[in-house]
């Protein structure tokens, strides 16, 4: 068995992606403002190793304006399929802007366009708003590549802790709890 957390999490993710039909980078985003009321969502996990986990959105977005008022939050993978989850908590910051630019990049031109024509979280009176938004985008930029735009950027979640979570029968399940100490970690169970 892995004690490290991150072999352990890339094993998972491996088994995930063989085996979940959609999706597999998905996960759940909890965050709380500054107030501590939470929320969640899903976002597509980007990339990881072993500083954290990324993902990308609008920092104008109820999440980057919950990050930006309390950095801290929780990831949590769900992988029906396989009948695990993943749960990381940690602290949150902004990736370089290199490495945003790099993800931007690589996205398709599609979506590029959307990030820039998207108020993301705001009110929206109808789609037809936010579509003739996204045609203005395409003739701003028609010829021309898509640069990122300046409100929109990635995240690592620097975990400190993760803890494996293995469906058992009867409900008596595993749960792995690893825990930051120092640059190492501590390995634990959790009772069911």
């Amino acid at each position: 068995m892995a004690t490290d957390p991150f072999q352990l999490f890339d094993e998972w993710l491996a088994g995930a992606r063989a085996s979940e039909p959609n999706d597999p980078e998905a996960t759940a985003l909890a965050t709380a403002d500054a107030e501590g009321r939470p929320s969640v969502r899903i976002v597509l996990l980007k990339g990881h190793g072993q500083e954290g986990f990324v993902f990308y959105t609008n920092q104008h977005s109820r999440k980057g304006d919950e990050l930006a008022a309390n950095p801290v939050a929780a990831l949590l993978f769900h992988w029906k399929a396989l009948r695990r989850q993943v749960r990381i908590e940690g602290s949150v910051s902004l990736v370089s802007g290199r490495d945003a630019d790099a993800y931007f990049a690589s996205r398709s031109r599609d979506s590029q366009l959307g990030a820039w024509a998207s108020d993301q979280s705001q009110p929206l009176a109808n789609r037809a708003e936010f579509e003739a938004r996204y045609e203005a985008m395409r003739t701003k930029f028609e010829g021309a590549d898509v640069p990122r735009p300046p409100h929109w950027g990635g995240y690592l979640l620097a975990p400190q802790s993760i803890e494996f979570w293995s469906d058992r029968p009867h409900r008596l399940h595993e749960r792995r709890l690893f825990t930051r100490v120092g640059d190492g970690w501590s390995e634990g169970l959790l009772y069911p």
